[in-house]
């Protein structure tokens, strides 16, 4: 069973141009990927297809008579290619027949796509960014007629403003009327003698212009953001697409992110580890003071709360996490050797008795894998 394409968007097979366009706005925006999420993908595309079709004149045409676009057979759904043809009958012995109307010069222009890069800071903070695109606008000579100043479209002396042409054609079963859209005005119904100049009839031109994007706290590698009527403008100065703003987060030198939270590597010396101490680390908001409690680790964790990044359309923000790494001096003088051992006397460490256990990865090499995609 082929696919429906007048039930897919709802509408009537006698539907104007105009019908078909709203109803497929209302599904587009419904099933968009962005929107809807990628399991509408599939219904996304079926409803641009039946817009695809039923837009075009020509290919709604053939659609209807039971052909597909590219001329094969199967491109109609059900009965509906049959019951045109069975009105060509009527026609053909008198019936008026229904007419679809001319096509409107005014269509929706298309969405657009920019990518930027933003730095941990900005990705963690929000930023306003300026950008600069280069898309369709409509014309400012013309604004969207697409007609020559003091000058407006004729009817189409072809068609009579209906957009489409009858024609008889003689057959086995006698004579059969068909319509086709008027190649003379493109089934517009008019024609324009005397275009814009600037735009030659387009009701748009291209242009470069700067547009701000408030990018908000929170975004990471993949988010887009959309400006609602920043895309192209469409033909004959129709309303404009949308604009899609990519964010690609940089790598940053010194922190690692995981979600909304940040992480980063402090080496000690084991005596600080052991002693306790304070260190002073840059971050995201400044210079910050890390408390090492005596008898630290290796891989042992100091959490900042609320020093990571802003949560997306949400209140708050995640954590900077330090991974402390105890280092172990490889040369010792004389005289450090010999207050290590004595210190080794004093805690009855001359010859330890080891705890013999399975490896165990460590936390920051947890991090690193997962990071590393192994």
């Amino acid at each position: 069973m082929t696919t429906d394409y007048y039930e897919v968007l709802g509408v009537s097979r006698e539907a104007s141009p105009d019908e078909i366009k709203r109803a497929y706005r209302k599904l587009a925006r419904q099933y968009h990927p962005d929107v809807a999420g990628p399991d509408a993908a599939d219904k996304f595309k079926e409803v641009s297809a039946a817009h695809e079709v039923l837009s075009n004149p020509e290919k709604r045409r053939m659609y209807d008579l039971g052909g597909g676009t590219s001329g094969m057979p199967g491109g109609g759904a059900g009965f509906g290619g049959f019951s045109d043809i069975f009105e060509s009958f009527f026609q053909a012995a008198g019936g008026a027949g229904a007419s679809r109307g001319p096509a409107s010069r005014v269509r929706r222009g298309q969405d657009a796509l920019i990518r930027i890069d933003v730095d941990l800071s900005e990705a963690a903070f929000g930023v306003a960014r300026e950008i600069t695109v280069d898309t369709a606008v409509a014309c400012q000579v013309c604004h969207g007629s697409c007609c020559r100043p003091g000058t407006g479209p004729q009817t189409c002396p072809e068609c009579q403003g209906r957009g489409s042409v009858q024609r008889v054609a003689r057959s086995f079963l006698g004579n059969v009327m068909t319509t086709a859209p008027c190649t003379a005005c493109g089934g517009f119904g008019t024609v324009i003698p005397d275009p814009c100049p600037e735009c030659s009839g387009e009701g748009r031109v291209r242009s470069r212009r700067t547009i701000t994007v408030n990018v908000p706290p929170g975004v990471d590698t993949g988010t887009r953001i959309k400006l609602s009527g920043q895309g192209e403008v469409g033909p004959g100065g129709g309303p404009a697409g949308d604009l899609y703003v990519e964010v690609r987060e940089l790598k940053h030198a010194v922190f690692t992110r995981r979600g909304d939270d940040i992480h980063c590597t402090v080496e000690l010396p084991m005596t600080a580890a052991a002693l306790g101490t304070v260190v002073t680390m840059d971050s995201l908001d400044g210079v910050q003071e890390v408390d090492i409690k005596p008898g630290t680790q290796p891989d042992d964790i100091v959490t900042l709360r609320g020093l990571g990044v802003g949560h997306l359309q949400a209140s708050g923000r995640g954590d900077l996490h330090v991974h402390v790494q105890v280092t172990v001096p490889t040369r010792l003088s004389p005289e450090q050797e010999k207050l290590l051992r004595d210190l080794a006397t004093e805690r009855g460490e001359e010859r330890p008795d080891p705890r013999i256990s399975p490896v165990k990865s460590s936390v920051l090499r947890k991090l690193r894998d997962t990071f590393a995609g192994r």
